[in-house]
């Protein structure tokens, strides 16, 4: 008899909930920065593997390659003091020729492993075409502050056109950190800036940045799985990041400034953390987004009013239960609502029952003018979020009415019996509400 597989390993499960993701990253363009710390970690290989995996699924690949590492220990081979000025290298003639060696080392490392066809492997039968060339037109930096920053340069504009090309005919295009000039000359660049001008060139669907950290912590150690581009500058200002990290943040903000729909943080120590951040609801990293016009928050006191216009129509449907004003006043630490141009526009509640390990959602609710976006997925994922910082292990609900969204969002159908005590006491069988859960 085979074992039976744990429930944190249900492959089949996992393949089917990524399904959706699928199917929304395919045809889609991606330019994903890989430092030279991220080819030196010991998760390198799944790197590879996970990026011959999106290749696979139809998604275009721009990498973009660093080498900051492999540079340093070139140069301090040879005894040759290496000078950062306001995060740049200053690149004096005679180190020119060992930062090209160092980075054409990286590249070739690069091409070699996303070449590999190994049976028995994640990349058996994978034949990927890897094209790399001068894609990147560069200018000096010239001299700021009275530093003769030397062949350090800047990136001029990026070869769209070519590399369109390229995507179109199925290849994955790798970028080094080094760019070109119409005079012929050579200039290291900073990667990050390679990625957010390719990124924003190329009018990619999102960057993705490798780097030391899994993301962005708060001071209480939670992960942010999402920030606005105004919160993470805030961030920024602290310097309380790694410098890989703050780099790699840095650079996912200009990026989204710029016209980036998305970007994303996402560790090279975390194996598999590209294939998490992009196919399951929960991620691994931190993704960036524009500061908009629509806020995911906590309610207060003064959006009573906003609240009873949004839930007052569906419960006079009697798709949700009457809610009076006092009692939503009483309650409203137990909301979350979306706020747009200082209307809401959605809200939802958690009701825990701690002792039962298990929460209720209630009260999901998005006008109807606002309806055909993401925004009772982002209210979802929201209640989901809080409940397990309550250590909640399941989220149930009672339904009337629009049991197959929340079917489609991995909540079966249970039984009243599977209910905390107290809130089995409370059912109301006149509505005969059917009652879904899911395990978080």
């Amino acid at each position: 008899m085979r074992n039976k597989v744990p429930e944190e390993f249900n492959y089949v499960d996992w393949f089917r909930h990524s399904s959706p993701y699928i199917n929304a990253h395919r045809g889609k363009t991606f330019v994903i920065l890989i430092p030279g710390e991220a080819v030196e970690c010991t998760h390198f290989s799944s790197i590879i593997h996970d990026l011959a995996l999106l290749d696979s699924l139809g998604i275009r690949l721009v990498l973009v390659q660093g080498a900051r590492p492999q540079i340093s220990r070139a140069l301090s081979n040879r005894n040759l003091v290496s000078r950062v000025e306001d995060d740049y290298r200053v690149t004096p003639q005679d180190q020119l020729l060992d930062i090209i060696q160092a980075s054409a080392a990286v590249r070739v490392q690069l091409e070699a492993q996303l070449s590999m066809g190994l049976s028995n492997t994640p990349m058996d039968g994978a034949r990927l075409k890897v094209c790399s060339g001068n894609y990147v037109i560069a200018r000096p930096l010239g001299v700021v502050d009275g530093i003769d920053y030397g062949h350090t340069g800047e990136v001029r504009r990026i070869d769209t056109e070519a590399i369109f090309r390229l995507l179109e005919d199925d290849n994955m295009v790798l970028l080094p950190h080094l760019g070109f000039s119409p005079t012929g000359e050579v200039f290291n660049l900073k990667s990050e800036d390679v990625a957010i001008q390719a990124a924003t060139q190329l009018k990619a669907d999102k960057l993705i940045i490798y780097a030391e950290d899994e993301g962005v912590f708060k001071s209480d150690g939670e992960l942010y799985s999402e920030l606005l581009t105004k919160d993470a500058e805030a961030i920024l200002k602290e310097k309380s990041l790694s410098s890989i990290t703050h780099a790699a943040l840095d650079a996912c903000v200009q990026a989204v400034r710029k016209g980036v729909p998305r970007a994303h943080l996402i560790s090279y120590n975390v194996n598999g953390g590209l294939l998490q951040e992009l196919f399951t609801r929960e991620g691994s990293g931190t993704m960036i987004d524009e500061d908009s016009y629509e806020q995911l928050r906590p309610a207060h006191i003064d959006d009573v009013g906003g609240m009873m216009a949004l839930l007052s129509p569906l419960e006079e449907k009697g798709i949700l239960v009457r809610r009076s004003r006092e009692l939503l006043e009483n309650e409203i630490d137990r909301f979350i609502v979306i706020e747009r141009d200082g209307a809401i526009v959605a809200c939802a509640a958690l009701y825990p029952f701690e002792q039962e390990y298990s929460g209720e959602l209630a009260c999901l609710a998005v006008s109807p003018d606002y309806r055909g976006s993401n925004r009772g997925e982002r209210l979802l994922k929201g209640i989901e979020q809080a409940a397990k910082r309550l250590n909640l292990s399941m989220l149930f609900l009672l339904t009337t009415r629009t049991a197959h969204w929340f079917i489609e969002r991995g909540f079966s159908e249970t039984t009243l019996a599977s209910l905390p005590t107290q809130k089995q006491a409370l059912y109301n069988y006149q509505r005969n509400s059917k009652i879904f859960a899911k395990k978080l």
